[in-house]
C-alpha cells in the first residue's frame, strides 16, 4: 500500500499546483480555496444556517464565524438570526455577493477551459472519465450513468484484444494462449467479414469503452456470439445483458435459425447472462483446469 501512497501524494502535489491552490489567494482574488468553496454553497441557496453550512464543509465553528465576518465587512453576505429559532444564524448573499462569485465562477471555468484547450478530445474524455472513476470508489457509490451501444470504430479491435488480455489474466490467470486466441477471432472476423450478416457492438460509459460483443457466421443457418466481455468497473449496470441482447436481435434479423456461443464454467456472470437470454448449456468437455461448454437457442 505504501507505494499507492506515495502515488496519490505526488498526484496531489502536481494537481494543487495545477490550479494554484497553494498561492495565497485563489484565482487572482483575496480569497483561499475555503472562502472560495463557501460563497460557492452560499450562491446556491438563498439563505442557509451557519450550522448547516459548517457540518456541510466540516469546518471549526470558531473558523467558519470569523471568515463570514469578513465577509460581512467586505459586503458580500447578511447574517440575521433565525425566525424559527434565535439560537442560529442565517447567512445570504448579497447583490455585492453574488457579483464577486460570478467572478470567481467565470475565472475558475476559464481557467479549465485553459488547461483543456491543448488536450484532444479523446484525453478529454478519459481525463473526465477518470475524475469520474476517483469519485466512485473514494465516496464508495455505484455507478449509476447512461452507457450507450454503438458499432465498432477505428482503435476498438486493439482494445478487444487487449483488454481480454489484461482482464482474464487478472481475474483467472490465463495468459498469451488466450489473448492470442481473441487476436485470431478478431483478425478472421475483419478477413471474412460479411456486414449483411456478421456485427460487433461497443458498449460506452462517459465516453469510454466498458464492453464488445461479436455476432459471426457459423454455417447458413448457425450464428455465434463471440468476445463478450464487461470491464469491472462497469457490472451491474445491464452492460452484458444488453450485449448479449443485441445479439441476438441481430442473428435473428440476418436470418438465422439459431445461435451458439462458446464459454467456460467458470465464467459464472457470462453463464447468467446467457441463462436469461434464453441459452442453455449443450455440450461441455473438461479442459485444463476448467470445463469447456457450448451454450444454444434457437431463433
Amino acid at each position: 500500500m505504501d507505494n499507492h501512497v506515495a502515488e496519490i501524494r505526488a498526484f496531489n502535489r502536481f494537481y494543487t499546483g495545477v490550479i494554484g491552490v497553494l498561492h495565497q489567494g485563489v484565482l487572482d482574488t483575496p480569497y483561499s480555496l475555503t472562502e472560495v468553496r463557501v460563497l460557492f454553497e452560499l450562491s446556491r441557496r438563498d439563505r442557509m444556517e451557519a450550522g448547516e453550512l459548517r457540518r456541510l464543509l466540516k469546518l471549526d465553528a470558531g473558523y467558519l464565524s470569523r471568515m463570514l465576518g469578513r465577509f460581512e465587512t467586505d459586503g458580500l453576505v447578511a447574517r440575521e438570526r433565525s425566525a424559527a429559532d434565535g439560537r442560529r444564524q442565517v447567512i445570504g448573499l448579497t447583490e455585492a455577493g453574488r457579483k464577486t462569485f460570478a467572478t470567481l465562477d467565470e475565472r475558475s471555468a476559464a481557467q479549465v477551459r485553459g488547461l483543456l484547450d491543448p488536450v484532444t478530445e479523446e484525453d478529454r474524455r478519459r481525463l473526465v472519465a477518470s475524475m469520474a472513476t476517483i469519485q466512485e470508489i473514494l465516496t464508495r457509490t455505484p455507478k449509476a450513468e447512461p452507457y450507450v451501444i454503438r458499432p465498432p470504430r477505428p482503435g476498438d479491435l486493439g482494445w478487444v484484444v487487449h483488454r481480454h488480455g489484461v482482464i482474464y489474466s487478472q481475474e483467472y490467470g490465463w495468459g498469451q494462449d488466450f489473448e492470442a486466441l481473441v487476436a485470431r477471432i478478431v483478425a478472421d472476423y475483419v478477413d471474412k467479414h460479411d456486414p449483411a450478416r456478421e456485427a460487433g457492438w461497443i458498449a460506452e460509459v462517459n465516453g469510454e469503452r466498458a464492453g464488445c460483443v461479436f455476432c459471426v457466421r457459423q454455417d447458413d443457418e448457425t450464428a455465434q456470439l463471440r468476445m463478450l466481455l464487461v470491464e469491472p468497473s462497469t457490472r451491474g449496470m445491464g452492460i452484458g445483458g444488453r450485449l448479449v441482447e443485441e445479439c441476438v436481435r441481430f442473428a435473428a434479423a440476418a436470418g438465422y435459425r439459431r445461435i451458439t456461443l462458446w464459454t467456460r464454467d467458470v465464467l459464472t456472470g457470462a453463464r447468467r447472462i446467457y441463462g436469461a437470454v434464453g441459452f442453455e448449456l449443450v455440450e461441455e468437455q473438461p479442459a485444463d483446469g476448467f470445463v469447456e461448454e457450448v451454450w444454444a437457442r434457437d431463433l
